[in-house]
């Protein structure tokens, strides 16, 4: 018998152990994968969070080096709990949880400061989300935190602060159903691991195992016809039994259960994720050339606004395009600015001519259709300083789609195109949970023993979402979840 049993060993889930043993709760972490797969989905991110913030300080007080030299050189706007909130209304075009979201924004920047205090380390991202521009460095997109060693040394913190601190983890561990007492709470939850099934006794129970995107037939099932075909970003151990499990007793299930983050994803990517390559496979550099199909057809606005706030539902764009394949153009005034450790990885999908027939002859690309579409797209494009730093508004006139910042013409060679298909990262139907973090059966009320945090909570997340505030979704409502989960276990334990 443990006090807390945690599924999961991604972000949601360490934050979930962190917190339950700030509270003093024995607790031990169960990982469906091997020790290879520890991390979850997390391993896969580039680990941003997105937080609310006041003033450039508040970030400089966050980091594990605030002597960097660039900082007097650094312009971050601040980004208010306003702003994140109203992005996040924007994004899921109103259908956010109100109280869940509200949550999600003001905890943000606090429980940031926690995840430092337990050993995590935090810089910003200059190569990701800054330009140098007239010898300063630029922030744009409202996500200027991340944390050092990306996705693989946010893992590698939150294990080292763990291990101190006496947690157990179990690797081959999946667990397939949850146990309950003759009330109805659940008191433990049942693993198929190496040696057979077996019950493992808990006084409370967090659920912090991802969502179904890595199962072809629930992601067919549930978002629809050719998505079975999507590749998959993270981790191919979230293939939705916690989610299951949770539903069978009676949670009740939330959210956009026909939607998920997906991304404009190397083509050449394997079915699921690389851990040496990782996020690298993204393709984020979109916004400053044009994206193409195999008729050499645009389908989507680059420009409409930074990567942060389209890049989770572009990759959906390209599913729905012949063969879920589409291609990413640029020029020699462009490439320079492409962060090199996505498009210059090893066996990126590449190809590079000196005239737009060349390209799209050695793409696979129709020829008469990509130089007719550069040919339109160069004319459309109006007059005005480019400046990728800044919606600056350099845009197309008199072509569908437009393209509303950032339109610079394609005329210089050498010309590149990438190859990209739908990567997708994880899926937004869930479960209900309330502000403690516990999971509601479908008569409204709290399952006792039962918490939930991360990828498998619904009803945040519709549709679209802004950069980085997965992970810190994740850490807010993990830390919840660890409190509350440690309280119902004290509670437990001194009835028994």
């Amino acid at each position: 018998m443990v006090d807390v049993v945690v599924v999961g060993t991604g972000n949601a889930a360490f934050c979930a152990a962190h917190a339950a043993r700030d509270h003093g709760a024995r607790v031990l972490m169960l990982e469906k994968g091997s020790e290879d797969w520890i991390g979850g989905n997390s391993y896969f991110t580039a680990g941003a969070f997105r937080i609310a913030f006041d003033s450039q300080d508040d970030l400089v007080a966050l980091l594990a080096d605030p002597s960097d030299e660039r900082l007097p050189r650094t312009d971050v706007p601040p980004y208010p709990a306003s702003a994140f909130l109203a992005d996040l209304e924007r994004l899921t075009l109103g259908r956010t949880d109100p109280v869940l979201a509200k949550i999600l924004v003001e905890d943000s920047l606090d429980t940031v400061r926690w995840l430092r205090d337990h050993g995590i380390r935090f810089h910003l991202q200059y190569h990701r989300q800054a330009y140098e521009v007239n010898g300063r460095f630029q922030f744009w997109g409202d996500l200027p935190l991340g944390t050092v060693g990306g996705g693989e040394g946010l893992i590698e913190q939150h294990r080292a602060a763990t291990e101190t601190r006496g947690v157990e983890i179990r690797f081959d561990s999946p667990v397939v159903g949850l146990l309950r007492d003759a009330f109805g709470a659940v008191t433990g939850v049942v693993v198929d691991g190496p040696n057979g099934r077996e019950e493992i006794r808990a006084r409370a129970v967090v659920l912090a195992c991802g969502g179904f995107e890595a199962d072809p037939r629930l992601r067919a099932a549930h978002l629809g016809p050719g998505w079975d075909l999507a590749k998959v970003r993270g981790t191919p151990h979230n293939t939705g039994e916690g989610l299951m499990a949770a539903l069978e007793i009676g949670a009740q299930a939330y959210g956009h259960w026909s939607g998920c983050h997906s991304i404009q994803w190397d083509a050449g990517a394997p079915p699921a994720g690389d851990r040496i390559i990782t996020n690298r496979f993204s393709k984020q550099s979109y916004p400053i050339g044009i994206v193409v199909n195999v008729h050499g057809r645009r389908f989507l606005d680059e420009g409409a606004d930074f990567r942060n706030y389209t890049y989770a539902r572009y990759g959906a764009e390209v599913l729905k395009q012949p063969g879920a394949l589409a291609w990413q153009i640029f020029d020699a005034k462009t490439t320079p600015l492409l962060r090199d450790y996505e498009y210059e990885i090893p066996g990126v999908s590449r190809v590079e001519a000196e005239t737009i027939h060349d390209l799209a002859v050695a793409a696979g690309i129709d020829p008469a259709g990509l130089e007719q579409t550069v040919a339109e797209f160069n004319r459309a494009v109006q007059p005005g300083e480019f400046n990728p730093a800044i919606k600056d508004g350099k845009r197309t006139e008199g072509i569908t789609p437009p393209k509303s910042n950032w339109a610079v013409p394609i005329d210089t060679p050498p010309f590149v195109a990438f190859a990209v298909t739908c990567g997708i990262t994880f899926t937004f139907g869930g479960l209900r949970i309330d502000p403690q973090a516990r999971v509601l059966g479908r008569n409204g009320q709290p399952i006792p023993g039962l918490h939930a945090a991360g990828e498998l909570v619904g009803g945040i997340f519709y549709h679209n979402y802004p950069g980085g505030s997965g992970l810190t979704s994740g850490a807010v409502f993990g830390r919840r979840a660890g409190v509350s989960a440690a309280a119902h276990a004290a509670a437990v334990g001194n009835r028994g």
